[in-house]
């Protein structure tokens, strides 16, 4: 359950639109712990008028390359993720953040969509009834499950060569102070 709802954040942006009260003074009358929060909710509620104090109750999707050009937006831009969001018709300016983060940490392929549900290891056929024998068909062998292993494989290896070059300079280091 959101916070604080619906009724409650309307009242309060109605009273600042109507000039009862800055950010500051009006989270301190409704003990509200971020004047940011009533800053963000003026913000929504001008762009998007009642929906935008709304909390959605669908998760909405998006392409894998909408979010591709937002991040690169934003990487690109010195814009915030709530001005991009307001500017892009985005509820949630999180999402965004969380897209650039993604993309920081594992690049665009982050940003792809993923298989939802549990992965099929066997074919209802060819279950076993015995639950201590091993079915070596039960390995997942999906092509998605090989492109992560690849890619942590090629991780590990750059992690790999970069820390034997930095033990050779810390050794090599070694040796010219000693000398």
């Amino acid at each position: 359950m959101a916070k604080y709802s619906f009724e409650f954040k309307k009242k309060v942006v109605k009273e600042y639109l109507d000039g009862k009260g800055s950010y500051e003074r009006l989270a301190n009358h409704y003990q509200i712990k971020y004047s940011s929060n009533i800053k963000k909710w003026v913000s929504a509620f001008r762009r998007f008028g009642d929906e935008g104090l709304i909390r959605s109750k669908k998760n909405k999707s998006y392409s894998f390359s909408y979010k591709l050009y937002m991040v690169e937006l934003y990487l690109n831009t010195d814009m915030s993720y709530q001005n991009l969001a307001l500017l892009e018709g985005i509820n949630n300016p999180v999402l965004i953040c969380r897209w650039v983060n993604d993309f920081r940490i594992a690049g665009p392929d982050a940003l792809r969509p993923k298989k939802k549900g549990r992965s099929k290891l066997m074919k209802s056929s060819q279950k076993s009834t015995d639950k201590n024998e091993v079915n070596i068909t039960a390995i997942d062998t999906s092509g998605e499950r090989v492109k992560q292993l690849e890619d942590e494989l090629l991780k590990l290896k750059i992690e790999n060569a970069y820390l034997k070059e930095f033990r050779r300079l810390r050794l090599e280091e070694e040796t010219l102070l000693k000398k």
